[in-house]
């Protein structure tokens, strides 16, 4: 019992230490000059974009890192011009498919310690319920199942250790980790151009908007699926 601990505690100290560099970046934002005032100079190089890319590729390998947020934060920072949201958005989605793929080869070859972190992950209802009605379908939980906390991890495991073919599931998980970069990138762009002289307060709405749109995307769609159930 003591063991299937651990992995789970690391991963918690991973993504406290990712957290913790997201707010020491923020707050040099902040304290550069006043809100309101905030005039921020174009990153040079290649390394604030690879460094997205590392946190959404970890996300998928240890469920706790904070993909969203770091996809909020680059694309509020490409709202103040310190970043450019196209190369947010292909890091984001290069960070998805590939972790995507990682893990699914992980349980694939090492079935016994992916398969714990699975299992609870699975004990919480509400992940199970949410994963039932997206269905059983590949296609639809490699697009769809990455919205759901932990369902990217359940989706990319499950598959990996069932063995799915992976030519379908490259395939799908590149449909979902585009579409899911895009969406964040977009929304969170969005309220950082409207709020571009309170950037914090741009990420933490941007954050909420993004999941209230999922979030009433699965109600509209649970409400279907149980009409269909019940033959109503």
């Amino acid at each position: 019992m003591p063991e299937a601990r651990k992995p789970r505690q690391r991963g918690w100290l991973w993504a406290l230490l990712a957290f913790a560099l997201l707010v020491v970046v923020l707050v040099a934002i902040v304290e550069l000059e006043p809100i309101g005032t905030i005039e921020l100079e174009e990153a040079e190089g290649p390394w604030p974009y690879i460094a997205v890319f590392f946190l959404i590729f970890g996300d998928a390998v240890i469920a706790v890192l904070p993909g969203e947020t770091t996809l909020n934060t680059a694309s509020t920072l490409a709202a103040q011009g310190v970043l450019e949201i196209g190369w947010v958005m292909v890091a984001g989605a290069a960070g998805a498919v590939l972790g995507d793929s990682t893990l699914y080869w992980l349980a694939h070859l090492a079935r016994a310690r992916v398969q714990s972190n699975l299992d609870a992950l699975l004990a919480h209802d509400k992940v199970a319920r949410t994963m039932d009605l997206i269905g059983s379908s590949a296609g639809a939980l490699l697009v769809f199942g990455r919205y759901v906390p932990g369902g990217r991890f359940v989706v990319n495991a499950s598959l990996g250790l069932a063995g799915h073919p992976y030519r379908d599931f490259l395939r799908w998980s590149a449909v979902g980790g585009v579409m899911w970069s895009i969406y964040i990138c977009s929304v969170a762009y969005v309220v950082g151009t409207a709020l571009v002289e309170s950037p914090v307060a741009a990420i933490a709405v941007s954050a909420v908007a993004s999941s209230i749109v999922v979030g009433v995307g699965f109600v509209v769609v649970a409400r279907g699926v149980r009409r269909r159930r019940s033959g109503g």
